[in-house]
């Protein structure tokens, strides 16, 4: 059943709720970014005892330590973006929906939260069409 009617939304209470949520996910994202610079050595030496068997042990070695910095600048980009999104939409800037859709973006590869928050910020904050479609 399609009506015409339009439910009344509170944007601007959205919309600081969503900058909440984007500054705790990124100082979350921060932590997990200083969480696995600290494990660093282990994650090496973990990752090499599973090498014993492979023929080329240091390629797939050089491979992990490229795969795993990619994870620490992953996640501390998305983490920057995140808190960077969140004071912006707080403080209602207009850079607020530009970032918040960097930080959803950057955010989808982290599930199950980014995945959630960063599907709600592109459904959020993408425009909205100007016509309303034929039923």
């Amino acid at each position: 059943m399609v009506t015409g009617d339009s439910v009344p939304q509170n944007r601007s209470s959205d919309i600081r709720m969503l900058g909440t949520f984007w500054i705790i996910y990124g100082i979350a994202r921060l932590i997990a970014a200083l969480w696995l610079i600290s494990f660093t050595n282990t994650a090496t030496v973990m990752f090499g005892a599973l090498l014993n068997r492979v023929p080329d042990p240091f390629t797939m070695m050089n491979f992990f330590h490229i795969f795993y910095i990619f994870l620490i600048v992953l996640s501390a980009v998305c983490g920057v973006f995140g808190i960077l999104a969140g004071v912006a939409l707080l403080a209602s800037r207009k850079s607020g929906r530009m970032l918040g859709l960097i930080a959803g973006f950057l955010s989808l590869s982290d599930i199950p939260l980014g995945l959630t928050l960063g599907i709600y910020s592109l459904i959020f904050l993408l425009p909205l069409p100007s016509k309303r479609l034929p039923d």
